[in-house]
């Protein structure tokens, strides 16, 4: 189970993620929802063990240990920290992510067959950017999966390729209601679908109450989430080389 409790992040001037508390098991869908890009992606990075809390208890299965968490945790199509880049072909996207598979899990895995078994034959030679939303969210996530150790899959704003919710909602359901391999799944979303009676958390839900009006409203625009992402560029290339020790 992943459980976060009074969970923040801070920024360079204002804070990247107020307090926020959730929980999600196995078998589990959860839809945590926010206004900014920024927040969603530092939640994701936070989630995913790929960037440290200022704040707040994070534990995976009761271990509050960022390494554990990060090996079993999968990050997917995050803006501006592993999205798939514009210009990769999908057989080439499919080659580099295989190649980031430990080597004791990944064998003699190679694009061509594993693009055959998993039927993605007939997109393998379009570009990233041409591919439908929900094929483009089918293709990541089985990348996410095709490493076994992989039990918590964090998706970053699957709603910001498509408004409609049956492009990406489906395949999370699928994926975390799995009886064969069920998985704990966090999307981080703009807003919940109407059709979703599930469970819910919003960014922000442990912060005290906001200042009266009149007070200094903390930026929202471009900078916040490139200043997001050099933070987590920064803390990854740490937690990368703790968890290689």
């Amino acid at each position: 189970m992943l459980s976060a409790h009074q969970l923040q992040a801070k920024g360079r001037r204002d804070p990247l993620l107020p307090p926020t508390s959730l929980g999600v098991a196995r078998g589990e869908l959860l839809l945590v929802t926010g206004d900014r890009q920024d927040q969603r992606t530092a939640l994701s990075l936070l989630l995913s063990g790929r960037m440290r809390a200022a704040a707040g208890q994070l534990s995976w299965d009761g271990g509050s240990r960022t390494k554990q968490l990060r090996l079993a945790a999968a990050l997917v199509d995050s803006p501006g920290v592993n999205e798939p880049e514009e210009h990769l072909s999908v057989r080439d996207l499919v080659t580099e992510d295989l190649a980031l598979i430990p080597r004791r899990y990944r064998g003699a895995l190679l694009s061509g067959p594993w693009l055959k078994v998993n039927r993605f034959e007939d997109i393998a030679g379009l570009w990233t950017e041409q591919l439908e939303p929900g094929r483009r969210l089918e293709l990541l996530t089985a990348l996410a999966l095709a490493n076994p150790r992989t039990d918590l899959l964090v998706v970053d704003s699957p709603d910001r390729h498509s408004a409609d919710e049956l492009t990406w909602l489906p395949r999370l359901q699928e994926l975390a209601y799995d009886a064969g391999q069920p998985l704990a799944v966090v999307a981080a979303v703009s807003a919940v679908p109407a059709s979703w009676n599930g469970p819910v958390a919003g960014i922000g839900n442990a912060a005290p109450e906001p200042a009266p009006a009149g007070k200094h409203a903390a930026p929202t625009g471009e900078a916040e989430t490139a200043e997001t992402v050099r933070e987590a560029e920064n803390q990854e290339t740490k937690l990368e080389t703790e968890v290689a020790k």
